[in-house]
Order: structure tokens, then sequence, then C-alpha cells
């Protein structure tokens, strides 16, 4: 976040804007299930990363037991991610719009989930 806030002091482009916005809101809901939990003992389950707890545990045992279904997975929810960005640019698909947001930011949370679980280095 850091070297995001100084690239925008010095040269601020809209998608720099957006990475910046992103991880913000990403932060900001992290330190709310923090606070939750710390408060009540509870979790408040917005932050992806702990609404898809059984997702991220089934995603865990896929990758030691079937790795080449874990990354065909992966690959699947990249392309997700680039048909429904594309999708959203569509005049065609106006109608569908708000599907096609819905489905693209399940799809960029699950590979949240796939990026954190290739990065575990048990």
């Amino acid at each position: 976040m850091k070297v995001l806030d100084a690239e925008l002091d010095s040269q601020p482009t809209a998608k720099k804007v957006r990475e910046f916005a992103e991880l913000r809101i990403e932060n900001l809901l992290c330190f709310k299930e923090l606070q939750s939990f710390n408060n009540t003992g509870k979790w408040v389950y917005e932050h992806p990363l702990v609404r898809n707890e059984a997702e991220v545990s089934k995603l865990k045992e896929l990758r030691y037991k079937e790795p080449h279904e874990f990354l065909r997975k992966y690959n699947n929810c990249c392309y997700n991610i680039k048909r429904y960005s594309s999708f959203l640019k569509r005049e065609d698909r106006v109608d569908k719009r708000l599907s096609d947001k819905a489905n693209l930011k399940k799809y960029k949370d699950l590979a949240v989930i796939f990026k954190n679980i290739l990065e575990d280095e048990d």
C-alpha cells in the first residue's frame, strides 16, 4: 500500500487509483472482521477470505490430493475473470450487467483464495 501511495503521489493513473481503492476496501474489510472477532468472538463474514472458509479448505485439500485438478480450476477462474470483464464492456449485454458484475466479483474473490493457497508454503 505504501508503494502504491508513493506512486500515486508522483504519477497517478486510473489503474493505480483503482488498485489503491480496491486495496483500501480490502484492508477496511479485514479490519472490520478482526475488530468484530476481537469484540464479540464472531466473524462478520464480509471479507472474502473469512466468508469462504469452506471453499478454502476444499481447495487446499484438492491442491494436495489432485494438483492437476486444482490448477485446472485456477485456470478456469482466471478465464472467467477475463470473460466477465469483457462482458462488462459489451453493449449487447447491458441487460445482464448486474449479474456480470456479481460474477466478476465472485471470481475475483476466488482468485484471491487461489493465490493465497498457492503462496502458502506449509
